[in-house]
């Protein structure tokens, strides 16, 4: 889970940089593991844009997820929720 001094970096940065609401692009990259992937996906709603990009040897898998979200503050919720799946790494 990020720190809240984490959430609060993000979220000035976030608030920074974009109008609400706003086209968000996550990041993610994560061993093609049937479940993680999973839970990485079940975070987001089912007509979110999902680009999958494997690795040259297939060991990693990069996730980009586009969402229209309402404010920084569910953009700081939703990676709180991803930083706690385990193995995965945010961007």
């Amino acid at each position: 889970m990020l720190s809240d001094e984490a959430k609060d970096r993000l979220r000035a940065s976030l608030e920074k940089v974009h109008e609400w609401p706003s086209l968000y692009m996550y990041k993610f990259i994560l061993e093609p593991d049937a479940d993680r992937l999973a839970a990485v996906l079940a975070l987001f709603p089912t007509e979110s844009e999902v680009l999958r990009r494997y690795s040259a040897g297939g060991k990693y898998v990069s996730l980009t997820v586009k969402e229209v979200m309402m404010s920084a503050e569910e953009v700081v919720d939703r990676y709180d929720k991803a930083t706690s799946i385990r193995g995965v790494i945010v961007l």
